[in-house]
């Protein structure tokens, strides 16, 4: 009798997508959705809105790099900022920030977002990456001691510290397939999108033929 081997599930794809400019307006509407408490996990304080305005204004995409997970609707569930400094004595280092909707939790997106930004760090030749957080974020701080990160708490607040290694041929290659099926992803996504909306848009003239036609009848 030979032995049935287990059938394991396998992991869900989440094409992340890196974002640029054009997306300012969608990254804005995500961080705007953020509750408060949320907002103050993110930010390390009671963002309001206007503050959040200008901090999507203040993106510089050709600096850092930005990362997207996206829903059929086209809907930002969750973002990561990985940002580098602008001290060049400081080029091989950069610091990850995360943000998930509240509907969107349980999926593991920050950390499925974490692995993409600690790819690319690699592929541009960063060697530390930080997060600073609350230390009451026990989920971003869970992320970072997961990959091994050392922990120093000060306080109400927590640096954590990750030595990434040198990038490889596998790193580059699995961050272009990984960008190019996020791509594709987001294009079928946006054509779906219109589709839908022509769709309703087209329904909702036939409702307001009808409607017209029995106030001419009556």
């Amino acid at each position: 009798m030979t032995e049935q081997p287990e059938n394991h599930p396998q992991p869900v794809v989440v094409p992340i997508r890196s974002l640029g400019p054009s997306h300012r307006n969608r990254i804005a509407k995500h961080l705007l959705a953020l509750e408060e408490h949320d907002r103050y996990l993110r930010f390390g304080y009671a963002a309001n809105d206007e503050q959040i305005a200008r901090y999507v204004q203040g993106l510089d995409f050709d600096r850092d790099d930005i990362f997207g997970i996206y829903n059929r609707k086209l809907e930002l569930l969750a973002m990561a900022h990985l940002a580098f400094a602008d001290d060049p004595a400081h080029q091989s280092c950069a610091e990850f920030g995360v943000s998930v909707l509240k509907k969107a939790r349980g999926r593991r997106y920050g950390s499925r977002l974490f692995e993409r930004a600690v790819m690319h760090a690699r592929n541009e030749g960063v060697d530390m990456l930080f997060i600073h957080a609350l230390s009451e974020n026990t989920a971003m701080l869970k992320i970072a001691r997961n990959a091994g990160s050392v922990l120093e708490r000060a306080g109400s607040e927590t640096d954590a510290y990750l030595r990434l290694p040198p990038a490889t041929l596998d790193s580059r290659v699995a961050e272009i397939v990984e960008e190019q099926l996020a791509q594709t992803d987001y294009r079928l996504k946006a054509q779906a999108k219109n589709f839908w909306d022509f769709l309703m848009g087209v329904q909702e003239i036939r409702q307001g033929v009808r409607e017209a036609r029995h106030k001419s009848a009556g």
